[in-house]
């Protein structure tokens, strides 16, 4: 029983500590996981982690930015389309986007933004997600021999909220305990 409550606090304090470290570095691509998006809007959390990318890209860190997300349900729009849009309006050229947008849950995105890179010849990327997602996404990619570098967005409207952060992070918890179980869906 100790030992479970040690690797339970050990998990917790390395999703916490992913969440807080920038280490964004010049990469074949930047990668942009998928939130809600309302009738082609972001929403607050899509958002910020948009601006994060767009970001990321005026500094020149990437040739390459990958939005992830697929429709959760709404028949007209998707969370990558709704993100490709937005970085395309705010000045991104449309050449420098792809957009994958079949992918629902976190695995699918990896698979697919492997397969978009693979196709590529590239074989690094920043992820872009906010702070609580981020040990898993750069755990996921490993496995698929992507090297990743992680980018938390600052303006989280969920890292920002004490009760969202921590409830976040145990939901974070609990699907990465999954993932070392070989539960890979």
């Amino acid at each position: 029983m100790l030992a479970l409550a040690y690797a339970e606090r050990s998990l917790y304090r390395a999703i916490r500590g992913q969440a807080t470290r920038d280490e964004a570095r010049p990469s074949d691509a930047i990668v942009v996981f998928g939130a809600a998006e309302y009738n082609g809007t972001p929403s607050p959390v899509l958002k910020a982690r948009l601006d994060q990318a767009l970001d990321l890209e005026e500094e020149g860190l990437a040739p390459l930015i990958i939005t992830t997300g697929g429709s959760g349900g709404d028949r007209q729009f998707t969370e990558a389309g709704v993100g490709r849009d937005y970085l395309i309006q705010s000045g991104v050229a449309e050449a420098k986007i792809l957009a994958d947008t079949s992918s629902m849950t976190t695995y699918e995105s990896v698979k697919a933004v492997t397969r978009l890179l693979q196709q590529r010849q590239m074989h690094t990327c920043i992820a872009v997600s906010d702070g609580f997602h981020l040990y898993r996404i750069k755990l996921m990619f490993r496995a698929f021999g992507i090297t990743t570098h992680t980018s938390p967005d600052p303006d989280s409207p969920i890292e920002a909220d004490s009760y969202l952060r921590t409830l976040y992070s145990l939901r974070e918890m609990a699907v990465t305990s999954l993932w070392y179980a070989g539960i890979r869906e």
